[in-house]
């Protein structure tokens, strides 16, 4: 399933495939039993009827939590600190998040977020450019940073007894950053050109971009989390400074640790370097703009004679995990998964296997975000098919759902799937720590993470059904079509 769960780095748009993995349920008992001492024949055993509270508490208990031994703490800054225990390699994943992303843009500054990502490598006072990237590979540990629409995150992949270097490290940029023209203007350029290369010759992307600024027609997730070209061109170290010393301070900051540590010696690391930093500032709560409720379909072309193969999708605006209403966003994801996860969903049955119509074909949720979430579909025609007659046959699987429901196999079937993928989250160490960091970035906490595939299990037929009627309206859609443009020639 797609959901919060999901890493989400420099795009919104994810791939339709699941990421929140977890803890296996059933793990086969041991060949011996414990000896136990026997009833008396005779002995009457009697017993009350449990109560369906009763028993939906039991069973609740057999569904694993994600990363049950994972626990939390706060520095004396205000720097929140999550450790999350896996002893099975002498390694751990540090990961320093931030709580501003490009939807905390100032307006006319798009793209200063990861900006500034990019300046928070170039050095300290106490440390020169390139030195900390030097030294994570000295020790044969690897690094690197990313920014979404609500958070920018640093992490560092290292042996264990590095802990305490790349803690000394992260905690000094996150105080002592210097920047100067000569720095900053330079990697104006290179955010420039990565734009240039990932968007501006990518037509997909191109029409993604699009998309976005229809689907969000007054909340900054319509703007690029890379920027818009103008603004960033004219982005300064000013710009850069001004974000850097209102929201680079701890109390507006998470920091999670997963590997072989325990919460005590990952505090006593932590106390010894981010601890000693000072509140710089005090950011507040993020209180963005909010959407108006949407009136009227959208549907976006793009031609381009770079494009060789057709696509369609869809998106529908629809609350986040941290925004919806309690059991929506569990309901989305399950309604995600049954429409377009995989080779036995919906989607994929009806336009790929039975009509024939399509190479491929799913949905998706997205709700990582703080303020909305995305329902998504998409399709690729087979052959000469139109795209027309794709977006009908779409229509056609999402209006079954959307009358009639889904079924309660499809449903016992979906949660089976959310179990199963709990376990194998947990065999990535890095993986949990973004995992818990973009949940609790925006707002969950780590009960909230922890208990993911306990709230799914207890979604209803109903909460799935409501869900549908409620999100899947056409109004609240953007329809994007990729074509292929005619070649220009010269007469």
């Amino acid at each position: 399933m797609a959901s919060i769960y999901q890493t989400g780095l420099a795009a919104r748009k994810r791939a339709p495939a699941a990421v929140f993995i977890a803890v296996a349920i059933g793990m086969a008992a041991p060949a011996f039993a414990e000896d136990k001492p026997a009833v008396p024949a005779k002995a009457e055993i009697s017993q009350e009827p449990a109560s369906k509270a009763d028993v939906k508490k039991a069973e609740a208990s057999q569904i694993p939590r994600i990363a049950p031994d994972a626990s939390t703490f706060q520095l004396s800054n205000g720097m929140t600190v999550v450790v999350i225990p896996d002893h099975r390699a002498p390694i751990v994943t540090h990961m320093a998040w931030y709580k501003i992303g490009a939807a905390d843009d100032p307006a006319g500054k798009s793209g200063v977020a990861h900006f500034l990502e990019h300046l928070m490598f170039k050095g300290t006072k106490n440390h020169p450019a390139g030195e900390f990237s030097a030294k994570v590979s000295e020790v044969g540990g690897v690094e690197n940073a990313f920014t979404t629409a609500d958070a920018t995150a640093y992490f560092q992949t290292v042996a264990k007894e590095q802990l305490g270097m790349v803690m000394g490290y992260e905690a000094d940029r996150m105080e002592g950053l210097q920047l100067t023209d000569a720095v900053v203007l330079p990697e104006r350029d290179v955010i420039l050109e990565e734009r240039r290369m990932r968007t501006d010759n990518n037509p997909a992307a191109q029409l993604s971009e699009a998309m976005d600024a229809a689907l969000y027609q007054n909340h900054p997730y319509g703007i690029p989390i890379i920027g818009w070209e103008h603004e960033m061109a004219g982005l300064t170290r000013e710009d850069a400074v001004s974000q850097y010393e209102r929201y680079y301070t701890p109390n507006n900051a998470i920091l999670v640790v997963a590997g072989d540590v325990t919460a005590d010696e990952v505090k006593k690391l932590a106390e010894n370097t981010y601890g000693k930093l000072p509140r710089r500032a005090e950011p507040g709560v993020r209180n963005r703009p909010k959407e108006p409720d949407p009136l009227a379909e959208r549907s976006l072309v793009l031609r381009d004679q770079r494009v060789s193969q057709p696509s369609w999708s869809q998106s529908y605006l629809v609350p986040s995990y941290v925004s919806a209403k309690p059991a929506e966003a569990e309901a989305l994801d399950i309604l995600a998964d049954i429409l377009g996860s995989g080779p036995t969903s919906r989607l994929y049955r009806s336009l790929v296997v039975e009509q024939g119509i399509a190479g491929s074909a799913g949905s998706y949720y997205s709700g990582n975000g703080l303020d909305y979430g995305r329902l998504g579909f998409y399709a690729m025609p087979r052959g000469d098919v139109s795209l027309d007659k794709l977006s009908a046959a779409v229509d056609a699987v999402i209006a079954e759902v959307r009358e009639h429901g889904i079924t309660a196999e499809e449903l016992a079937l979906a949660k089976k799937r959310t179990r199963a993928s709990t376990i194998y989250s947990q065999d990535s160490q890095s993986s949990l720590a973004r995992l818990f960091g973009s949940a609790m970035i925006s707002g969950q906490s780590l009960s909230d993470v922890q208990d993911w595939a306990r709230r799914v299990d207890a979604v209803t037929l109903t909460d799935v059904a409501q869900a549908a009627a409620k999100y899947l309206d056409k109004r609240r859609a953007v329809t994007g079509t990729l074509l292929p443009a005619p070649v220009e020639t010269r007469s």
